[in-house]
């Protein structure tokens, strides 16, 4: 099984936050890497949530969700909400909204929960896009079970990725 979750993640891939908030107000956060777009029209995307974290049945009952697409500078709350706490959004910073979109991420997208496929160890949940924003810059980046830094700089062939000490 370790050596299977290790060759998934040779993909390197962006990391964000998934929140929700319940109709009796109790909110959910996790942090993600199964992130993808899936349609434009209708515009939909899909997210995988763990069938054994807590928040999954919150996350099912719900239905809706916000997807938080991380900075390079957000690392530390991608560990917070992997983390698990009484209240992982003590302290952060939150833009005016029914559901919680952390300030200072590239895209944030505010989903109706569409429908929710069996996925083995995992719950697949489409998510059809009411609205979004795009801020840009760079990404935070995951890849062999490390955050990575990103060179946008430099030209066609000559990408790299450096490993965060």
């Amino acid at each position: 099984m370790r050596s299977l979750r290790e060759a998934f993640g040779q993909f390197a891939t962006g990391v964000a936050v998934i929140t929700t908030v319940t109709a009796d107000g109790e909110r959910a956060g996790v942090t993600v890497n199964s992130l993808t777009s899936v349609s434009l029209d209708p515009a939909l995307l899909l997210w995988c949530l763990s069938n054994r974290a807590p928040s999954a049945p919150l996350f099912l009952r719900a239905g809706r969700f916000a997807v938080n697409v991380l900075a390079a500078d957000q690392g530390h709350l991608s560990r917070r909400f992997a983390t698990p706490a009484a209240d992982k959004f003590a302290g952060v910073e939150l833009l005016g909204t029914p559901l919680p979109i952390l300030a200072g991420t590239l895209a944030s997208f505010v989903c109706r929960t569409e429908r929710v496929h069996d996925g083995g160890d995992h719950h697949i949940l489409v998510g059809a896009v009411e609205r979004y924003q795009r801020a840009g810059g760079e990404p935070l980046v995951f890849h062999s079970g490390r955050y990575r830094e990103f060179w946008p700089e430099l030209s066609a062939g000559e990408g790299r990725v450096a490993s965060h000490a």
